[in-house]
């Protein structure tokens, strides 16, 4: 079992403060404005969201988790996530549960069975990362009438190696699933080591930002990847989206959508800055 690392600093640890706060998330200036209604047949293939603290992000989440409350119920939730510390050099998941302060999360075991054994992802009970971890209760209040059977497959992407196989040997599993991208966009600031502008710095990230989005709007994978190359865009989680948008394309999503894009001066002004955004996939 995998516990919580991260509760009191990236999200309320306390189960009651905990409920309020993503429901602020919810109902907050930034967010979506109400909470999620009933379940409906609509399907959500995937959504891109940020993983930062939910005092900055956890609005701008909202978004793309209030699709997911409103969508049919998939079997499986693929989460696709970053590697911060540098712990892993291949694609890596775990057959280790999750325990959140709403209770526990269990993996699809024989998805992951199915997935080792592409020898394209290794297994590893090494799973420190709040890119995932923030996800959990989230995705448990977005899924709530059907919290016991919430099953997931995570999958740490720390490359981008033979990104395009691993997209279609994971559809070939399963296409009844949906795809969870964890990414913040652009860090910016003597913070994060990334100041490229002099001048309407504020406009430049944004922009920055938009023509990244749009290629993830256009499911241009190898497009992407170039223009964060030749950018140097700090975007965390772009191995993660990498490989999303591929399996998206796999399972025939046709129908994205930019539903919120805002920057972390929104909460709290400072020279360092992080983008988020929220973006799904149909």
């Amino acid at each position: 079992m995998i516990k919580p690392q991260f509760a009191g600093q990236f999200y309320e640890s306390d189960f009651e403060k905990l409920s309020k706060q993503i429901e602020h998330c919810y109902t907050g200036d930034l967010g979506p404005g109400d909470l999620p209604t009933k379940r409906t047949e609509k399907i959500t293939k995937g959504i891109i969201l940020p993983h930062a603290r939910y005092t900055y992000s956890g609005q701008c989440a909202a978004w793309a988790y209030k699709e997911i409350a409103e969508s049919k119920f998939p079997k499986t939730f693929i989460i696709l996530f970053p590697d911060h510390t540098g712990t892993h050099f291949d694609y890596a998941t775990t057959l280790e549960d999750f325990e959140t302060m709403l209770g526990v999360v269990q993996v699809d075991k024989e998805f992951i069975e199915k997935l080792l054994k592409t020898n394209l992802v290794k297994k590893t009970t090494t799973i420190k990362e709040h890119s995932i971890e923030v996800q959990l209760p989230f995705l448990q209040v977005s899924n709530k009438d059907k919290m016991n059977e919430i099953k997931i497959v995570p999958i740490i992407c720390p490359t981008t190696n033979n990104y395009k196989e691993l997209a279609q040997e994971i559809a070939k599993i399963s296409n009844d699933i949906c795809i969870i991208i964890s990414s913040d966009f652009t860090h910016y600031g003597p913070k994060f080591g990334y100041t490229p502008f002099k001048f309407n710095i504020k406009q430049s990230i944004k922009d920055l930002d938009k023509n990244a989005i749009e290629l993830i709007l256009n499911y241009k994978s190898k497009e992407f990847l170039k223009y964060v190359k030749k950018t140097k865009a700090t975007i965390c989680g772009q191995y993660p989206i990498a490989l999303g948008l591929e399996i998206l394309k796999q399972i025939n999503s046709e129908n994205p959508e930019l539903l919120c894009y805002y920057n972390s001066n929104k909460i709290m002004p400072n020279e360092s800055q992080v983008s988020y955004a929220s973006i799904s996939f149909r």
